[in-house]
């Protein structure tokens, strides 16, 4: 392993080599920060007699784990199956599968997608008498997940709000959509952090357990975590302060989902004795798209200065073209693809355009199709939305967990079985009035509803 490091720069080696307490790694772009935290997880157990199991690494996205994964296989080998490595939600799931009935939940919990929020938040609505076209459904999740993101609870949020007829509107939704949630015994997404907070310092044995457990805590992306992530590393960490994060004070592209950067740029204050490493060289860009970096993040006003370098060579001159309009901008990237692609000998293939939005794409699709240059849309409809898989997804989650009423609702007419809107709605007012799952109220339905089973008893 000592030849290993020495495959390190000085500065990513003295992020390795800091074992004890808090270290906070500033990250510039492309400057080996998963080779940091790879050759860190490596050194622990290789150098310095760390088992896997007592490291706990937390990446942002399954890609980000996946590939940390891999490389440190390509280190330590078989020891990788023991270490808990993944996103922050599937940590936290994997300890809620374990401990959730604490919560009153059954270890068999759904997880609700987005598509599953819209049609317990449309119930909501209709249960509450709430006009849908004032308080759409996207509208009341996107308040709800914000609320979850900065750990405000139904009866805190209707408390902060009083007086306020719009927010006093969606606390109420937002309250009896958790009600639902459990009796469902589903989560969404933003409650799965929440319920591991609430798990641990509820629960004095479980936070035990997993503070002896977790000496060593990695984060990555540590200016992309969120009040409620904050919360949960802070907790985990306290016992042994063995925490490195990594991250980018001059990066932040998750603000709309709460991330916030003071996290990054209070890590000194909220861990006392930290060591700050920063790293600075860059392996990944040429010298004249590191300037324009340099000027650019010059102007901000946060709190670690860093100056981007590197032993690439000096390269093309980045340059800036200002469009009329979308359309301008749109036939100015197609001549200069058939500029580079007829000068330079280059595929079609060779060339990415990147925009902000979904909705830019348009007027370069119309151009490119004008102009027959093949194209394809990266990240369309991904394999899990498709109507299909969401369908048989739906018959494998009633099958663990009969109280899944949205699940049934959506296969129970899958294939076409005559079963009207009628039938469904009587069958839901019987499962509230009998405070039983829609499942039990259909397999019973002999007792419940002798004279409209017909294609529903079937």
């Amino acid at each position: 392993m000592l030849n290993l490091l020495d495959e390190l720069n000085p500065k990513q080696r003295e992020a390795v080599n800091q074992i004890d307490g808090p270290c906070l790694v500033i990250a510039g772009a492309g400057s080996g920060k998963t080779k940091v935290l790879t050759y860190k997880i490596a050194h622990l157990i290789d150098n310095c007699g760390v088992k896997p199991w007592n490291i706990l690494a937390i990446t942002f996205t399954n890609k980000a784990a996946n590939e940390m994964k891999e490389r440190v296989q390509n280190l330590i080998g078989d020891a990788i199956n023991d270490i808990w490595l993944g996103t922050f939600h599937s940590i936290c799931v994997k300890i809620l599968r374990k401990f959730i009935d604490r919560l009153g939940y059954d270890s068999s919990f759904a997880i609700f997608d987005t598509a599953d929020q819209k049609t317990l938040v449309k119930k909501c609505l209709k249960e509450l008498d709430i006009d849908s076209k004032i308080f759409t459904e996207k509208s009341v999740i996107n308040e709800i997940s914000n609320a979850k993101n900065m750990m405000i609870k139904p009866d805190d949020y209707l408390l902060r709000n009083k007086g306020d007829y719009r927010k006093e509107k969606i606390g109420k939704i937002y309250s009896l959509y958790q009600k639902k949630l459990k009796e469902n015994n589903a989560v969404d997404f933003d409650d799965i952090i929440n319920l591991t907070i609430d798990l641990l310092l509820e629960n004095e044995d479980i936070l035990e357990y997993y503070s002896d457990k977790f000496k060593y805590i990695l984060v990555d992306e540590y200016q992309d975590t969120n009040k409620s992530q904050f919360k949960l590393v802070s907790i985990l960490a306290k016992k042994n302060m063995n925490i490195m994060v990594v991250g980018d004070n001059d990066q932040g592209i998750y603000s709309f989902r709460g991330a916030d950067i003071s996290n990054i740029l209070n890590f000194e204050k909220d861990f006392a004795g930290t060591k700050i490493v920063k790293l600075e060289q860059n392996y990944r860009c040429t010298g004249n798209i590191l300037k324009v970096a340099n000027e650019v993040i010059k102007n901000n006003t946060t709190k670690y200065d860093k100056k981007l370098w590197t032993e690439n060579d000096e390269g093309e001159l980045p340059f800036i073209y200002t469009g009329k309009d979308e359309y301008d901008e749109a036939s100015f990237i197609t001549t200069k693809i058939e500029e580079i692609k007829n000068n330079d000998n280059f595929k079609y293939s060779d060339f990415a355009v990147l925009y902000r939005m979904n909705a830019q794409s348009r007027a370069i699709e119309d151009i490119f199709m004008r102009e027959g240059i093949p194209y394809k849309i990266v990240g369309g409809l991904k394999f899990y939305e498709r109507k299909e898989i969401k369908d048989i997804i739906a018959y494998l989650r009633l099958i663990a967990n009969q109280n899944d009423n949205l699940s049934l609702v959506r296969v129970i007419n899958e294939p076409k079985r005559g079963i009207g809107a009628v039938s469904l709605n009587k069958v839901e007012e019987l499962a509230i009035e009998n405070e039983t799952s829609m499942y039990n109220i259909i397999k019973n339905a002999d007792r419940y509803m002798p004279r409209i089973q017909g294609n529903v008893y079937e």
